[in-house]
C-alpha cells in the first residue's frame, strides 16, 4: 500500500510539475528551448518548496528555513539536470523516430518525460536530505512517533 506521504508527494509533485510544463510553453516562445526548461523549472521549484514543506513533509514546518533552503536547492540543481538530460534526450530520439510530429508536439513529450524522470529523483532527495533532519526530530502528527520509523499515519 502507498503511504499518505508518497500521496501527497505526488499530488503536490504533480501540481509544481504542472507549473513547471506550462510555464515552459510561453517561455519557448521567447527562449531556447533549453533555457526556457531551466526558467519553467524554476518556477515550478518555487510552487514545490512551499508544496513539499507544509503539505508533503509536514513536519518540516517546524525545521529551519535557513537549513532547508540550500539542500533544497542542491536537490533541484540534480532535478534539473536530470530534467535537461532527459528532456533533450527524448526531444532527440522523438524528433528522429516520429518527425511527423514536429517541434512542438516533440518538445511538449520530451519535457514530460523529463519532468517524470526529475520528480523521483526530487522525491528521495528531500525526504533524504532537505526535510529529513526536521522529519527525523519532529513528532509525528498523529503518533507522537518519530515519522521516519513509523508508518505513515497508520
Amino acid at each position: 500500500m502507498v503511504s499518505r506521504e508518497v500521496v501527497r508527494f505526488l499530488l503536490a509533485g504533480g501540481s509544481a510539475a504542472a507549473i513547471n510544463w506550462l510555464a515552459r510553453i510561453p517561455l519557448s516562445l521567447i527562449l531556447p528551448f533549453e533555457a526556457a526548461l531551466v526558467v519553467a523549472y524554476a518556477i515550478g521549484m518555487v510552487a514545490g518548496f512551499w508544496l513539499y514543506r507544509v503539505f508533503v513533509f509536514r513536519g518540516a514546518a517546524r525545521g529551519s528555513l535557513r537549513e532547508q533552503l540550500p539542500l533544497f536547492l542542491v536537490v533541484n540543481a540534480c532535478g534539473v539536470g536530470v530534467v535537461l538530460a532527459v528532456s533533450t534526450l527524448a526531444v532527440v530520439t522523438l524528433g528522429g523516430l516520429l518527425p511527423g510530429l514536429g517541434p512542438t508536439v516533440t518538445e511538449a513529450l520530451g519535457h514530460g518525460l523529463g519532468v517524470g524522470a526529475g520528480a523521483m529523483a526530487n522525491y528521495l532527495g528531500h525526504r533524504l536530505l532537505t526535510f529529513g533532519a526536521a522529519l527525523r526530530t519532529a513528532p509525528h502528527p498523529r503518533s507522537g512517533l518519530d515519522p521516519l520509523a513509523a508508518a505513515d499515519g497508520k
